[in-house]
């Protein structure tokens, strides 16, 4: 699929007035929920269980395999191992064949749909009756699901009512008390009806042989109850050891799927059972108790692949969905596959449904981060994702214009050159101004609902040995590293982490030959262009001669951080990078760490609130330090905005890949900002910065600034 038509996805999805009700009302609604029911619980600690048991069953599951075939079959279970949805679906026809079944009753199986069951099933003659609501109305309307707990999210209560008229020939109100009675009046006959339930597990048990489904309709337990026939469809990745493994799944998974305590309906099945053939005599006979289990060659890849192997650790809860910001606008139709939805979806879908519609859902993800820190299977969703876009990016090769620009970067000295150049020739475009608010042309989206900083008149590097460094009995050496934003456009930030610095004792160095961090690069797959920034950087910053790296950019920081990994195989190289990236904090968090600045603030009154970089929160856990060190000073009164933590839709280049999503996002910080009536946004992160500067200044909103922690903390102390 072009770039093009997955745009024209998006913006189907942001003018569907109804999903959009829909998604905000839910995830608006979703964080509070699950917080309350988190209440008395250790979070960080449950999931660690999970991750922990769902990792032993992926470490050992051949032989728990063999361990449940063993105790199920004990148990009058009759148990197949499926090796493609081809050869898993054969089976399941072939049993119905064989048992002369007419009529299926299905639940809560997505991996039935892997093996496009009930299309397959119709063409034989054979009807599959999805029963759970939400599936039922997809069912209906020939659609598939938009998230993977709440299938029909993206229906309003009117569009059910019309879809139910359609399907009953009868007239159907608005009202969803109604709706579940007429759900519930058509399937009653069919559970009956059926000669065979299908069921999906939420886990499957070796130590005993039993399989699990939660669910909070009833339907489920009648599909496994009431027909003579019931099989079970599942992959390898829900397998636990033990009985006792399940307990931690089923404390996180309701809370974090639909912020329950525990779902309506528990059922555990382990073997066959008698089922009542004639209710009026009582009359029983021995139940068919079939399982399919899908261990495919994909499964297989999955788990040995130690960048994706934790994906086994899902338990399928969504959450990742309930708090991304991109799935909150498209939802799943446009973030995800046909079967599997949002974040993880696109890992699921890459792997087991579809290469290419992987490839390009994964460029919906802004890697903020959010899905990590609710995730009940401890995974690393987002580096999951930017593995697999990097993934991509070399097997296919990067778009020509993205990688012509990747390698523009990478060349310090043109790129440098090309920034000097724009200070001088952007005159045109501003007329002025301190702000860029049109671009010509192809380029006008780039100042969608916000505006540009202009490239400042001389770079960092230029005005650094301006600055008069008054520190009497230096402490200690800091080399800044400024990245490309704190260089050539927020001179004014880097400049005033210097001076916070030279008051904490310290006398601060820029290394000249330092450039890009590489962020764009790592962020977009370029590998090589990204590793030619870190062995630059490595260099230029000589990280044994200093005792500390400061940076004012969390994404830089991060990036510093990370270069190691590049260079396992370069021992030279690998002990350099290790030492840059223990010596390198972000602004805030090393100003902490050395006790912070004199009480000698003026004491004038300040409102600030404070808004979380992605980068700096969830990924170096900084929150508290800043926020301490402006509540030190004198005058500062910080009121926190809603959502302070959630993106602010700037995300590196996605705001210039997707202006489309960028703004509506941005759109929600500024009505939160605006809403705490502060003078002063206060932020870390230098892309933030830009990124909500532009959007007040869009609005007219210049009422209220935007400024570094560095900023503040400097100008609310000089005299």
């Amino acid at each position: 699929m072009s770039n093009e038509l997955l745009k024209q996805e998006i913006e189907r999805a942001m003018d569907n007035a109804p999903l959009q009700r829909a998604l905000k009302n839910f995830t608006t609604a979703y964080p509070g929920n699950r917080a309350n029911v988190y209440k008395g619980y250790d979070f960080e600690a449950l999931r660690e269980k999970v991750h922990e048991v769902k990792s032993y069953a992926r470490d050992h599951i051949d032989e728990l395999l063999d361990e449940f075939e063993k105790n199920a079959t004990a148990n009058g279970a009759h148990v197949f191992r499926a090796h493609t949805p081809q050869e898993a679906f054969d089976y399941a026809l072939k049993l119905a064949k064989e048992n002369n079944v007419k009529l299926v009753v299905k639940s809560k199986s997505m991996a039935s749909e892997e093996m496009h069951f009930n299309q397959g099933f119709e063409a034989a003659g054979i009807h599959a009756q999805e029963t759970d609501l939400g599936e039922f109305i997809n069912a209906i309307a020939g659609d598939s699901p938009s998230h993977m707990v709440m299938p029909a999210i993206h229906y309003s209560k009117e569009d059910v009512a019309g879809l139910f008229s359609s399907y009953t020939k009868a007239p159907e109100a608005p009202i969803i008390t109604e709706e579940v009675k007429t759900s519930r009046r058509v399937m009653r006959p069919k559970f009956f009806q059926a000669e065979m339930g299908v069921s999906g597990a939420n886990a499957a048990v070796a130590e005993t042989g039993t399989v699990i489904t939660m669910t909070n309709e009833g339907n489920g337990r009648m599909v496994g109850t009431m027909p003579n026939m019931h099989l079970y469809i599942f992959g390898i990745e829900k397998f636990v050891a033990k009985m006792s493994d399940i307990r931690y799944i089923f404390k996180v998974l309701p809370r974090n799927g639909t912020a329950q305590n525990i779902t309506t309906y528990l059922s555990f099945y382990t073997g066959a059972t008698n089922v009542v053939t004639d209710p009026e005599n009582d009359t029983k006979e021995p139940k068919q108790f079939n399982i399919i289990i899908l261990d495919t060659p994909e499964r297989r890849q999955i788990m040995q692949d130690p960048d994706y192997q934790d994906i086994f650790c899902c338990i399928r809860c969504a959450a990742c969905l309930n708090v991304c910001p991109a799935f909150r606008l498209v939802g799943g139709h446009v973030y995800g596959g046909s079967i599997y939805t949002g974040g993880i979806g696109t890992l699921l879908t890459s792997f087991l449904n579809s290469r290419e519609r992987g490839k390009d859902i994964q460029n919906i993800c802004l890697q903020c981060g959010t899905c990590n820190t609710v995730c009940g299977g401890k995974l690393d969703v987002a580096g999951m994702i930017l593995k697999l876009r990097t993934k991509y990016a070399q097997e296919d090769g990067l778009n020509p214009i993205h990688k012509f620009c990747l390698d523009t970067v990478s060349d310090r000295h043109l790129f440098h050159s090309m920034l000097r150049i724009a200070s001088v020739a952007q005159g045109t475009l501003t007329q002025g101004q301190p702000m860029l608010r049109h671009m010509p042309m192809f380029l006008s989206g780039l100042t969608a609902g916000r505006s540009l900083p202009t490239v400042a008149p001389q770079p960092f590097r230029d005005v650094l040995p301006a600055i008069k460094q008054d520190v009497p009995n230096p402490k200690g050496k800091i080399a800044i590293f400024a990245g490309c934003l704190l260089d050539f456009v927020y001179v004014d930030i880097a400049t005033a982490v210097v001076k916070a610095l030279n008051m904490a004792g310290y006398i601060v160095e820029m290394p000249l030959d330092q450039s890009c961090c590489g962020a764009p690069a790592t962020y977009m797959g370029d590998v090589e262009n990204a590793k030619k920034a870190a062995e630059m950087n490595i260099n230029a910053m000589d990280a044994e001669h200093y005792d500390f790296i400061v940076s004012a950019c969390p994404t830089c920081t991060h990036a510093l951080r990370d270069y190691k990994d590049m260079f396992k195989d370069d021992p030279d190289m690998y002990k350099k990078a290790t030492e840059l990236g223990a010596k390198s904090y972000d602004f805030s968090k090393l100003l902490s760490m050395l006790g912070g600045l004199p009480d000698n603030a003026d004491g004038v009154p300040m409102k600030v609130t404070y808004h979380d970089s992605c980068h700096l929160k969830r990924y170096m856990g900084v929150f508290e330090e800043q926020r301490e060190l402006l509540e030190q000073t004198s005058g500062v009164e910080i009121t926190e905005m809603n959502n302070c933590d959630k993106c602010c839709g700037f995300g590196g280049s996605y705001s210039v890949k997707f202006p489309e999503m960028s703004a509506p996002i941005l759109e929600e910080k500024i009505d939160n900002i605006v809403a705490t009536g502060a003078d002063v946004v206060a932020v870390d992160c230098p892309g933030c910065l830009l990124q909500i500067k532009g959007g007040l200044d869009a609005r007219g909103l210049n009422n209220i600034q935007v400024k570094h922690t560095a900023q503040i903390l400097v100008e609310k102390r000089e005299k």
